[in-house]
């Protein structure tokens, strides 16, 4: 009994995965772009974890749309870490997009992305009633 090969990111099906051009439709569109991205993701891992070899640490990096706005503020500057706010509103955008397309059946990330930043009372799922969270489906 062998094992069936599924890819996780890319589509299966030929005609369907015609469909996806990325070298041709992303990588050959935005070389500059996708390069200073990158950097981004390097200097972010040299800052939270310069030992380690480059992986994107979820637990930094839990408010994307906050920090992609907040980058897009000073869009056409340089931050302090040298890099472009505009590679890093791409770098968001992507991180966002990323966890959108995982949770596609999951309304417990946008729930937690709304919550965030409030007060409990004013949170999805927190019963005033009781002063704590109730399960919402």
């Amino acid at each position: 009994m062998g094992l069936e090969r599924k890819s996780i990111i890319m589509e299966t099906d030929k005609d369907k995965r015609k469909q996806i051009p990325i070298y041709t439709g992303l990588i050959k569109y935005f070389p500059k772009a996708l390069a200073e991205v990158a950097k981004v993701s390097y200097i972010g891992n040299q800052q939270h974890h310069p030992d380690k070899p480059l992986h994107w640490d979820r637990s930094k990096s839990t408010d994307e749309l906050d920090a992609l706005t907040r980058h897009l503020f000073e869009a056409g500057k340089i931050d302090t870490d040298g890099q472009l706010h505009s590679a890093k509103v791409c770098w968001r955008a992507l991180a966002n997009l990323e966890k959108e397309l995982e949770n596609t059946r999951d309304e417990k990330w946008y729930k937690d992305q709304y919550n965030r930043n409030r007060e409990p009372k004013d949170q999805i799922g927190y019963d005033e009633q009781f002063g704590k969270y109730k399960k919402v489906d």
